[in-house]
């Protein structure tokens, strides 16, 4: 028993050999790296004061710091009404003037003037290896510049877009902050958090790119920029959705739904088929893309939808099957949170349509609301109800968010053809 109670108390001395070096560690890439550190703050002009706050770290000796494009994409997208300040270690103040965007990554870049070279961060030439302790920096509920220890665990294997799963906590605030190595090198940008001390990183190859081509032409302007970006992440999230399996999948006992085979759509299911009082027997599949691209805090895109509903009457007649189908039309809406200045209303056009396949008739209502700000992209809002049997049906429905005309047409008849009676 003393033996056990010697090994334990071994352990516990291991254990906080390793949590002090963690944390001595931790002191000494903070103070060898706070003077490139910076608090990123956004002000409204007409107020003086500040309507956001973020972090950021310097990256050249000319004064290029990287931070997240949320934390100023509302001087992005309204330059009039906002200036971007920093405030550095020593409680040193300047505006900063924003230089590109990534808004697909959640990055961007400012550039403070500066009279003479000062210290950078370094940007990783290697991948971390899982498992790896990482250091997150940034500047937590404005409560000043921290240093958080975590651990590398791959990229989030459900992401669309590239982003890394950092256990450790970053809270808000710490947005747009560095997540460095042991060797004090940058290997990711602090993006988001799922609580319970799960984050989420921008890689640091996308910074690396960002900077290259900030670096070697002279960039376009902001809403340029963002538009030529969300242009081409639609077009490659569209191919490659087109280019997958679409995997036939039975639904209910007669219907046929289509379930795309990629990790970054994800579905889910349900039924009522425990409920023996049911009037309608009920089966549902609900995919989507669990992701989308924040362009301002009330408008977001990039998103994906997707549901399907049988329905079939036990013991009811046709017309109150009917009325009880009609109900469930009538519920379909657009996915993404926009805001009336930045999108047109709805404009729509219903008909009854059958698929090449004709294994089915619809009563089908297509709908697209343009982009007031980006020139040829759009939400559309698919929905079909099946019209040929009495005493059963079909619901197919899609959004997409921020898609070209040629995608949508294109999705829209893939998944047309894909929906059929068994």
């Amino acid at each position: 028993m003393k033996a056990f109670y010697s090994l334990i108390l071994i352990l516990m001395s291991l254990l906080l050999n390793v949590n002090s070096y963690a944390e001595e560690q931790a002191e000494q890439l903070f103070s060898q790296l706070k003077p490139s550190l910076y608090q990123i703050k956004l002000i409204d002009k007409a107020s003086g004061e500040k309507s956001s706050i973020g972090s950021g770290f310097q990256i050249s000796d000319d004064g290029i710091i990287a931070t997240n494009y949320h934390v100023i994409s509302s001087y992005a997208l309204h330059p009039d009404k906002y200036r971007i300040e920093y405030l550095d270690g020593e409680g040193n103040t300047g505006e900063l003037l924003l230089q590109s965007v990534d808004v697909i990554n959640d990055l961007a870049l400012v550039r403070r003037n500066i009279e003479q070279n000062s210290q950078v961060f370094k940007l990783s030439e290697s991948t971390p290896k899982k498992g790896e302790k990482l250091f997150s920096l940034g500047n937590p509920h404005d409560l000043g510049m921290i240093v958080v220890p975590g651990t590398y665990n791959g990229l989030k294997k459900e992401s669309f877009n590239d982003r890394i799963h950092f256990t450790g906590s970053i809270n808000s605030g710490m947005s747009g902050g560095p997540v460095v190595n042991k060797y004090a090198e940058v290997v990711g940008v602090n993006v988001a958090t799922s609580g319970n001390s799960i984050g989420f990183l921008v890689p640091h190859d996308k910074l690396v790119t960002l900077y290259n081509s900030f670096l070697e032409s002279p960039p376009l302007s902001i809403k340029q920029q963002m538009t030529q970006q969300l242009m081409a992440s639609q077009d490659k999230l569209i191919n490659t959705i087109l280019q997958s399996t679409w995997q036939a999948k039975q639904l209910g006992d007669a219907a046929i739904i289509p379930i795309i085979d990629v990790p970054f759509i994800r579905c889910w299911g349900d039924s009522n088929a425990d409920k023996t009082d049911a009037l309608i027997l009920a089966a549902v599949a609900n995919c989507s893309l669990d992701e989308n691209t924040y362009i301002s805090s009330r408008f977001f895109t990039g998103s994906m939808e997707i549901q399907f509903k049988t329905m079939r009457a036990k013991d009811i007649s046709s017309n109150k099957f009917y009325h009880l189908y009609q109900q469930q039309i009538g519920r379909a809406s657009a996915g993404n949170r926009v805001n009336k200045d930045d999108v047109t209303e709805f404009q729509c056009h219903n008909d009854i349509v059958m698929p090449d396949n004709g294994n089915i008739n619809n009563k089908a209502i297509f709908c697209v609301r343009a982009y007031k700000n980006f020139p040829d992209l759009f939400d559309v809002l698919y929905l079909s109800a099946s019209v040929d049997k009495d005493n059963q049906a079909l619901v197919s429905h899609f959004t997409i968010a921020g898609v070209s005309q040629p995608n949508a047409l294109a999705f829209t008849r893939q998944f047309m053809e894909a929906v059929l009676w068994k």
